[in-house]
């Protein structure tokens, strides 16, 4: 059985897991567009990536960017990672079983996830900045991630265990 976080009335509304699946489905989404199937590992830490605001106001503007060497020049998200991911994992695997409940994701026999077609509108929107930036981001690391190499080399790089 899992523990129960102490979580301010904002941060419910915001980890909460219809949003984390929502999240997790523009992660896949993303990476579905350049790469087909999204690895689970990528498409977790994409979203915990994204509900960070320190790492979105780090990330390039562009996918072009090389992941290796940015995060050799911003060494801190590396920190962040390692402070931040464990609990924010933990907010968003309940997000990722609820898609998968509801078919919006499946899952194969090689732990990639692909989303289901209309599943999510391809339009971002949201009732507040922070949603909305959320979502992008999601989608954008979504594709953006897959460029560092292999899973186990992105994940490296950004300093995230399994």
């Amino acid at each position: 059985m899992t523990t129960a976080i102490a979580l301010s009335r904002e941060e419910r509304a915001l980890f909460n897991p219809a949003f984390m699946a929502l999240v997790t489905c523009r992660a896949v989404q993303g990476h579905q567009r350049i790469s087909g199937a999204c690895p689970l590992p990528i498409a977790v830490t994409a979203a915990v990536m994204a509900l960070q605001p320190a790492i979105r106001t780090l990330l390039p503007g562009t996918t072009a960017a090389s992941l290796a060497k940015w995060t050799e020049d911003n060494q801190v998200v590396r920190v962040l990672m390692a402070t931040n991911a464990p609990a924010l994992a933990a907010m968003v695997r309940p997000g990722v079983l609820l898609a998968l409940q509801t078919d919006l994701l499946s899952l194969d026999e090689a732990a990639h996830l692909a989303l289901r077609n209309r599943a999510i509108p391809a339009t971002i929107s949201g009732t507040s900045e922070t949603v909305v930036a959320i979502q992008k981001t999601a989608q954008m690391l979504g594709r953006w991630l897959p460029t560092g190499g292999s899973t186990a080399t992105t994940l490296t790089l950004l300093g995230v265990r399994l």
